[in-house]
C-alpha cells in the first residue's frame, strides 16, 4: 500500500520522455489488432488494404515519436506527419493516425521558437498531400479536406492556449516571488531601522553629554560605561537580527515583548530623558504580534523623543486587554529641539504599517506644547 503511494512521486520524478512513452507504445500496440484495421482516420477515401511492411514503418513513425513529444514537439510532430502522410496515400487508415493531433497540440503547447513558421510549412504540406490523394483516391469533396483541416487547426490552437495558461500562471508565480521578497525586504529594514536607530540614538545623545562632565569623573564614567552597555545591546539585537535571517536558524526565535518595555525607558532615562512609565491590565494569554508591535511603537516614540524633543519630560502608558494592546506615547515640547542627524522618516510609516497589518489603529500627532503624542491601538492575537 506504501509502495502505491509512493507512486505518483516516482513516476513524476521520471524524464518526461519515459513519461510520454507509454502513450506512443498504446497507440503502437492498438494498431497491431487485426480487429482494428482500416478503422481508423481516412482521408481523400484512398481503398483499404492489408497491411504489409510499410505499415509497418507507418505505425512506427506515427507512434514512437510520440514519446519527444514535449521534449522534441518538432521533430515530433514531422516524424507523424510523415507517418500519417504514408498512411494515407498507401490505405491503411491506421488507428495510430489519432496521434497526429496529439503531436499537433503538443507542439501548439511546447513550441518556443518558430511557431508561425510551423504553421505555414505543414498547412503547405497538407496541401500538398490534399492534391497527392485526390489523384491517387477517388476524389474527395473539398470540403471534407477543409474540415480535416479545421480539426487540426483547433488541436494547434488548444494547444496554443495551454501554453498561454501556463504563461500567465508562470507570470502570476513570478510576481508572487517578487513580492514576497520586497516585503521580506522591507520587514527586514523595519527591524534595522528600529533596532540601529533606537540605539545609536542613544549612544549619540549620551556621547554628546559626556563633553560636558569632564569636570565630573564619577558621572563622566557612568555615562561612558552606559554609552557601552548601549553599543553591546545594539550588537545583541543585530547578532539577533542575523539569526532570524539565517535559515538554520531554530523557530524558537526570541522577540521583544510588552515586558521588555521597561528596559527601553531605562535606557532613555539614562540617556538624559525623564520618562514616565505606566502600565496597566493584564496582558492576554495569546497575543500573537501584538506584543512586538507594542514594543517597536514605544522604541520609534523615545527615540523619537531623543532626537527632537531630548529633555522634554516623556510619558509611556502602556494598557492590556483581552482584546488589544494600547500604547500612548508623549512629550511636552519642554526640552532642547536639537535634531540628531540621520532621520529618514520611515519609522513611523512603517509603525502604520505593522498596525494596519494587524487591523489596528495608529496616529502620530503634534501635542500642545510643541511635543508630540504617538497613539496606537493593536488587536492582540494576530499573527503579522
Amino acid at each position: 500500500m506504501t509502495n502505491l503511494r509512493k507512486f505518483p512521486e516516482l513516476w513524476r520524478r521520471l524524464d518526461v520522455t519515459v513519461r510520454d512513452l507509454p502513450l506512443g507504445l498504446a497507440f503502437f500496440v492498438a494498431s497491431l489488432v487485426p480487429a482494428l484495421h482500416n478503422r481508423g482516420t481516412d482521408v481523400g477515401g484512398v481503398p483499404g488494404r492489408s497491411l504489409d511492411a510499410l505499415a509497418a514503418v507507418a505505425i512506427a513513425l506515427q507512434c514512437l515519436p510520440l514519446a519527444v513529444r514535449r521534449r522534441l514537439p518538432v521533430v515530433c510532430l514531422a516524424l507523424v506527419s510523415l507517418g500519417f502522410a504514408l498512411d494515407q496515400l498507401r490505405g491503411y487508415h491506421l488507428l495510430a493516425g489519432t496521434a497526429l493531433p496529439i503531436a499537433l497540440l503538443s507542439a501548439g503547447s511546447h513550441l518556443e521558437r518558430h511557431r508561425r513558421a510551423t504553421v505555414l510549412v505543414l498547412s503547405g504540406a497538407f496541401v500538398a498531400l490534399a492534391v497527392a490523394l485526390a489523384q491517387v483516391g477517388p476524389g474527395e469533396p473539398v470540403t471534407d479536406y477543409v474540415a480535416f483541416y479545421l480539426a487540426l487547426a483547433l488541436a494547434w490552437g488548444a494547444g496554443s492556449w495551454l501554453r498561454y495558461t501556463r504563461t500567465l500562471e508562470a507570470e502570476r508565480r513570478r510576481r508572487v516571488a517578487e513580492d514576497t521578497i520586497v516585503a521580506e525586504r522591507t520587514r527586514i529594514a523595519r527591524e534595522l531601522h528600529d533596532v540601529v536607530t533606537h540605539h545609536v540614538t542613544a549612544m549619540v545623545v549620551q556621547a554628546e553629554a559626556a563633553r560636558y562632565l569632564t569636570a565630573a569623573p564619577e558621572r563622566l564614567d557612568e555615562t561612558l560605561t552606559t554609552v557601552t552597555d548601549t553599543g553591546r545591546r545594539a550588537i545583541t539585537d543585530l547578532r539577533h537580527l542575523l539569526d532570524l535571517l539565517n535559515p538554520d536558524h531554530g523557530t524558537e526565535a526570541r522577540t521583544p515583548t510588552v515586558g521588555r518595555i521597561l528596559t527601553l525607558v531605562e535606557q532613555t532615562r539614562r540617556a538624559g530623558q525623564t520618562v514616565e512609565f505606566t502600565e496597566e491590565g493584564t496582558q492576554a494569554a495569546s497575543t500573537g504580534s501584538a506584543d512586538l508591535v507594542a514594543y517597536r511603537v514605544v522604541q520609534e516614540a523615545l527615540t523619537n523623543a531623543l532626537k527632537y524633543a531630548h529633555g522634554s519630560r516623556t510619558s509611556v502608558q502602556v494598557q492590556h486587554s483581552e482584546r488589544e494592546i494600547t500604547v500612548e506615547v508623549s512629550t511636552d515640547g519642554s526640552g532642547s529641539r536639537t535634531r540628531v542627524p540621520g532621520g529618514s522618516g520611515r519609522g513611523l510609516v512603517g509603525l502604520r504599517d505593522r498596525v494596519d497589518v494587524l487591523g489596528g489603529e495608529f496616529s502620530a500627532d503634534p501635542s500642545t506644547g510643541g511635543g508630540f503624542v504617538v497613539r496606537a491601538r493593536i488587536p492582540a492575537g494576530s499573527a503579522s
